[in-house]
């Protein structure tokens, strides 16, 4: 015998044990001496002999699937944050044998994620994005399979991995508040997101005592740039912008406008990106590292599909960036 295209049939013969022995002595289940165990193993590392993951899937009830759901309504520059933590969890599952099936949800329409759930494919999941009143963290809930959110959620007893947003935000709103800003605005995106809400929580809480402008729910362009109007006309020291594209669209309106940053108005960010982080001049934002974030939230839930409890919410850290345009 070779150890080329070596079977679990070849194993049994060389041994003269049966193909099922050799089955509990991989998964580790059934009657079986430690004695004949460790014979397995041994001519198994022996022959560099690698066992069929749908094989070791049906001894070990597992389908070696992990499901990653992502939001199917994300616009082109949310999908870079998505990739990026795409890459973490393939890193970590990858080490551990494990392929990713990827799952669309459209805000409450989660349609897809219980036909997974329905037909048994994953032995977990990863959920991209919470939501305030979140259907998928129910029904995952409902359906006892280990799952991990990447994103807060006031829901009890959920396995949660998050960079802390309301404590970076209040940072760096904290600094501008200290640098001299007596007026500033926050424009935000959907407040049925969690991480909105977590980001213009530390918004407030930074700019305590200083007279503040709030647009939230700001998702198209135009909504954008007519906050950006309201607040050109109230006279606002400094414009913080909820997210990458929010700042995108800000920075593109101010331009047509004429406003010169940071002499006429400041500007920050509340996320970066590759879609803000070339403009001139630099723009103070913060940087989170969305891979570390997926590998985090996969390797916590290849822990949990291994019978480990972990603890409820991990926090990961961020680097505030303070650049040319709050000068």
């Amino acid at each position: 015998m070779t150890t080329e295209n070596v079977t679990i049939d070849d194993i049994a013969r060389e041994l003269g044990v049966s193909k099922t022995t050799v089955s509990r002595s991989i998964s580790g289940k059934g009657r079986i001496s430690e004695t004949t165990r460790r014979r397995v193993l041994d001519l198994i590392e022996e022959k560099n002999y690698k066992p069929n993951l749908i094989a070791r899937g049906l001894a070990q009830s597992r389908t070696y699937n992990i499901g990653w759901v992502v939001p199917g309504d994300s616009e082109m520059t949310t999908l870079f944050f998505y990739q990026k933590c795409m890459q973490g969890v393939i890193d970590a599952a990858t080490e551990a044998d494990y392929d990713i099936l990827i799952t669309t949800v459209y805000d409450h329409n989660i349609s897809g994620l219980l036909r997974v759930l329905d037909n048994h494919k994953v032995d977990g999941v990863i959920l991209g994005q919470t939501l305030i009143r979140d259907p998928g963290i129910r029904a995952l809930k409902k359906s006892g399979i280990p799952f991990v959110t990447i994103g807060s959620t006031e829901e009890k007893n959920v396995i949660q991995v998050d960079h802390d947003h309301v404590t970076a935000c209040r940072e760096l709103s904290s600094i501008l508040k200290m640098k001299g800003i007596r007026s500033a605005a926050l424009i935000g995106g959907g407040e049925d997101k969690v991480v909105t809400r977590s980001r213009r929580q530390g918004f407030e809480e930074g700019m305590e005592g200083v007279h503040t402008l709030i647009h939230m729910n700001c998702k198209k362009t135009e909504e954008i740039e007519r906050a950006v109007e309201d607040v050109l006309r109230n006279k606002v020291d400094c414009i913080i912008c909820e997210d990458d594209r929010i700042c995108y669209v800000v920075l593109g309106k101010l331009k047509k406008e004429r406003i010169q940053i940071p002499a006429d108005l400041r500007v920050a960010s509340f996320y970066n990106s590759a879609l803000i982080e070339e403009y001139q001049p630099a723009i103070t934002s913060l940087e989170y590292d969305p891979r570390e974030l997926g590998n985090t939230a996969c390797r916590t839930l290849l822990s949990m599909i291994g019978g480990e409890k972990p603890k409820g919410r991990q926090m990961l850290g961020y680097e505030l960036m303070l650049r040319a345009s709050t000068l």
